[in-house]
């Protein structure tokens, strides 16, 4: 960006076009649009980048040796979550994701793709009857994203800019959030007791500049948080509604958060049948009540039955339209966004296939292996457990009184075979059980790291 340099192709390259477009919007240079960048995160120079590659076989080879360094790790072995999951996908959603008319339209055009909008409607459907609430978006970019847009959504209901996260949140979420809500929204991060959220500390905190409480139940952590309807209570006894973050994975067993009383649910639909991708395909989900004021403030994409030119007949298609920036451009309450729609698809195909039954039984197998992973590397010497609350999928293990240090452990494991999980520092592992992990996989891990410790040791 500091370089001057004029590309055949790219016409605002040129320096009179490029001073022309910064004396339209009143800047003296390019570098002014990067001022709320931090310094640290700049790189300062131009990229280290090889000689170009002269013909597309050199570039394949290339590539293709870059891939070979990639190691896979056997399902049963890989135990690294934190936001990205390895669940299994049945086959029929990767056949039918990838036909041509779902896998080559963008977002469902062209517009007269009823057939694309049928199939995100049922999904829509198939995760309103998961969360029990009425209307679901079609998908967003991501998980983050749809963190972030819930949030505007309840400083815009409430006409209030604070928030009040009670959980243990991603950090790279809480990052994305941070970012977007910066202009409207002031974040306040009440640290949690134990691993989920301190009811009393945030009660005191709830105010009449409160336009949300924020938990995620399961927390970063994979803590449950059993407090969501005492929360609910008390921000709603302030005007303020409750943001709830959650995995769909494991409502077949466990209580949606609308049912205990949040106003908006939001998460990320990947391990609803999406591979993890080399950091995942992702897509999130909002959901409301069918509440006009709710309603009314989602600026995703919705679709469902609407009537033509033609009296008496309805087709799919969008709904509630004049409240997106498709309609209201530079008056939308905000943008759009990226319609991640195939992994909506996806994610359908997923939830047909499973079915009520199918989900339970997922529930509860996932809710059981993690309670047997968790109790048996805590038997393992110098292990303890994190915290005391009820956990899904992940939970962290201290590993402060071990002979290796939770890096050291994750590269030891490795050497065996394993992806024993993210080290959270030197002193925390954060490890997810997912149903690939059976229970022989988990006795194999924890067998592993008690050789690991015992091998330091000596």
């Amino acid at each position: 960006m500091t370089h001057p340099f004029v590309h055949p192709y790219v016409p605002n390259t040129a320096p009179e076009s490029r001073q022309a477009m910064l004396d339209a919007v009143g800047a003296a240079s390019v570098e002014e649009f990067y001022a709320d960048v931090p310094a640290d995160l700049r790189l300062g120079r131009d990229l280290d980048l090889p000689e170009p590659l002269i013909a597309e076989q050199d570039l394949v080879r290339h590539v293709g040796g870059l891939l070979r360094r990639n190691r896979a790790v056997e399902p049963g072995r890989l135990f690294l979550g934190a936001g990205t999951y390895n669940h299994a996908v049945p086959a029929v959603v990767d056949e039918v994701i990838n036909r041509s008319e779902f896998l080559t339209a963008y977002a469902g055009e062209p517009y007269e793709d009823h057939g694309r909008f049928q199939a995100l409607f049922q999904y829509q459907s198939l995760m309103g009857e998961l969360l029990n609430l009425d209307v679901v978006n079609v998908p967003t970019y991501d998980g983050y994203q749809a963190a972030a847009t819930a949030l505007a959504m309840a400083t815009r209901i409430t006409g209030r800019r604070g928030i009040l996260l009670v959980s243990d949140a991603h950090p790279d979420k809480l990052s994305k959030v941070r970012d977007y809500l910066l202009p409207v929204a002031d974040l306040t991060i009440v640290p949690t007791v134990d691993g989920v959220a301190d009811v009393a500390a945030a009660s005191a905190l709830i105010g009449p500049d409160t336009a949300a409480v924020w938990i995620e139940t399961p927390s970063f952590h994979g803590a449950l948080e059993t407090a969501v309807a005492e929360l609910a209570d008390a921000a709603h006894a302030s005007g303020a509604v409750l943001v709830a973050g959650t995995d769909p994975i494991g409502l077949g067993v466990l209580a949606s958060p609308a049912d205990l009383g949040a106003d908006i649910v939001h998460g990320d639909i990947q391990s609803l049948g999406l591979h993890p991708w080399f950091g995942g395909a992702h897509a999130g989900f909002i959901a409301v009540r069918d509440d006009t004021r709710f309603v009314m403030e989602m600026p995703s994409r919705l679709f469902g039955l609407e009537s033509t030119d033609v009296p008496g007949e309805y087709g799919f298609g969008d709904v509630a339209y004049d409240r997106t920036s498709f309609a209201l451009r530079e008056e939308g309450k905000e943008w759009v966004g990226t319609a991640a729609a195939l992994w909506g698809i996806a994610a359908g195909v997923y939830l047909a296939l499973m079915g009520p039954q199918g989900m339970t039984e997922l529930g509860d197998t996932l809710m059981s292996r993690t309670a047997y992973a968790r109790h048996v590397l805590t038997a393992v010497p110098g292990v303890t457990a994190a915290d005391r609350a009820v956990h899904f999928r992940e939970f962290v293990l201290d590993v402060s009184a071990a002979s290796l240090t939770a890096p050291e452990i994750v590269t030891a494991l490795r050497a065996r075979g394993f992806e024993p999980g993210l080290a959270l520092d030197d002193m925390r592992l954060l490890v997810c059980v997912t149903e690939q992990n059976t229970q022989t996989d988990i006795d194999d891990l924890a067998a592993a790291f008690g050789a690991a410790l015992k091998e330091n040791a000596r």
